[in-house]
């Protein structure tokens, strides 16, 4: 606590955000005077926020996964995540904890801790894995009723986008006050930004991070999804992270960009001494052909992340990989021998960035220890080859294939597989229950 003391007193700080991911990977803690935060040394928090839904309600099994009582679990602020809130009215702080249960240990199903447990299966190797996560977002006119179909956001111009605007650097300019916004809070909090495109959907952007720690860019991830947010509102419209806000639109994705570096050497291993892949590469790549499919509800976690999944739509729907093929679910791009790496398609935006982080490593950890090899590399668009590998198409469906691996569940964690699979499983049958407007127009008066 010495380290946030003196980052509280060095910049006046009168308030602290004293924040954890939930398992949604959406911001939950508590907000203290200074004094008071201090005082409490982190302070504690009920556990079962770790198993409530979207919807605010409870996985049902959620009393076999946390103690009856409602216990407490004990917060403790990770120094390395202190930054200051830009669009605080007052000098505010915000920090992540690490959650521990009363026993001292990290809790279980702390997404911070299923993170952390992976990335301590490649130490042990004596690796180092390094990710850059690339998320895309829409801005949308602010949306009040639920049951109105969502719209792009118009920029500066007053006029919405009809054509796709793929890297058009005039149609980010149209956004322009909100981005110069949104890069002055990104700096304000030491967020290691990147570079900035228009995608194809109407008002879709991406935002690119640097390279770098696993755990640190999930916490980067994390906090970029709160600052844009409040960007879109001090702007008067919305931004979202939905995988598929819009019918006629693209989806959004995280791609994750990954290595392994030796820790010894410093040497990225996915690069053999010829400049070809190396052994570990296409091991670590069959990891992640095997198990995608078993990890898929980690990468898209919500009913409407399934929607995303459409295959005439850039979106991945293959488990096929390629060098430099952007048609297939995972890419190897064209780099020079230190940046080869390994691109994964299938994470949405709306993905818990620290549990898509980890279920993405753990694929690639079983690749490694299985020494599983991939397949030949697809050169022409994978959907054109015909058999391909389908993915669930429905949450459902998804946490069945992740109820049945148990490689998965004995990496991750048993008890925190069955909170996760509680929790998205309540989501999915509250959804269940809602009659849209579709079964009403076309099945009322028809069946």
């Amino acid at each position: 606590m010495e380290a946030v003391e003196k980052f509280l007193k060095d910049h006046a700080i009168t308030e602290v955000e004293s924040t954890l991911p939930d398992m949604t990977g959406n911001a939950r803690g508590k907000f203290y005077p200074t004094k008071k935060f201090l005082a409490e040394q982190g302070g504690r928090i009920p556990e079962t926020l770790l198993v409530q839904t979207v919807t605010g309600d409870w996985a049902a099994n959620h009393y076999d996964i946390v103690d009856a009582s409602d216990r407490d679990m004990i917060l403790v602020p990770d120094p390395e995540t202190l930054r200051i809130v830009p669009w605080a009215d007052e000098p505010t702080a915000q920090v992540i904890n690490d959650c521990y249960d009363t026993q001292g240990g990290l809790h279980p199903l702390s997404s911070r801790t299923v993170l952390r447990q992976v990335l301590a299966l490649f130490e042990k190797e004596g690796l180092r894995p390094v990710i850059a996560p690339e998320v895309e977002f829409y801005l949308i006119q602010k949306n009040i009723d639920p049951d109105n179909e969502l719209k792009p956001a118009t920029g500066r111009s007053g006029r919405r986008e009809t054509a796709r605007q793929s890297y058009s650097i005039d149609a980010v300019n149209e956004f322009n006050p909100i981005i110069d916004t949104l890069y002055s809070y990104c700096e304000a909090q030491g967020l290691d930004v990147d570079t900035l495109i228009h995608e194809s959907g109407a008002a879709q952007m991406e935002i690119n991070f640097l390279h770098g720690d696993p755990l640190k860019l999930a916490d980067q991830v994390f906090i970029f999804k709160r600052t844009l947010r409040e960007t879109a509102l001090k702007h008067n419209i919305y931004a979202t992270f939905m995988a598929k806000p819009m019918q006629h639109e693209p989806g959004s994705s995280m791609h994750i960009h990954q290595s392994l570096i030796d820790v010894k050497t410093g040497k990225n291993i996915f690069c053999a001494e010829n400049g070809d892949y190396s052994k570990t590469f296409y091991h670590y790549l069959g990891g992640l052909q095997k198990y995608t499919p078993s990890a898929i509800s980690f990468y898209a976690p919500n009913v409407n992340s399934y929607r995303r999944f459409a295959p005439d739509i850039s979106a991945p729907v293959n488990m096929k990989w390629g060098i430099d093929n952007r048609t297939t679910g995972l890419r190897a791009p064209k780099a020079e021998p230190e940046a080869t790496r390994i691109e994964n398609r299938f994470p949405g935006s709306d993905s818990n960035p620290y549990l898509a982080i980890a279920a993405n490593l753990a694929c690639g950890y079983l690749g490694l220890k299985g020494q599983i090899r991939p397949t030949k590399p697809t050169y022409d668009a994978a959907a054109e080859e015909g058999d391909t590998v389908e993915l669930a198409r429905s949450l459902e469906e998804g946490l069945r294939l992740l109820e049945e691996c148990p490689e998965l569940r004995e990496i991750m964690g048993s008890r925190f597989i069955d909170a996760y699979i509680g929790v998205k499983r309540a989501e999915f049958e509250t959804f269940h229950k809602v009659i849209s407007s579709w079964e009403r127009e076309f099945l009322l008066l028809n069946v």
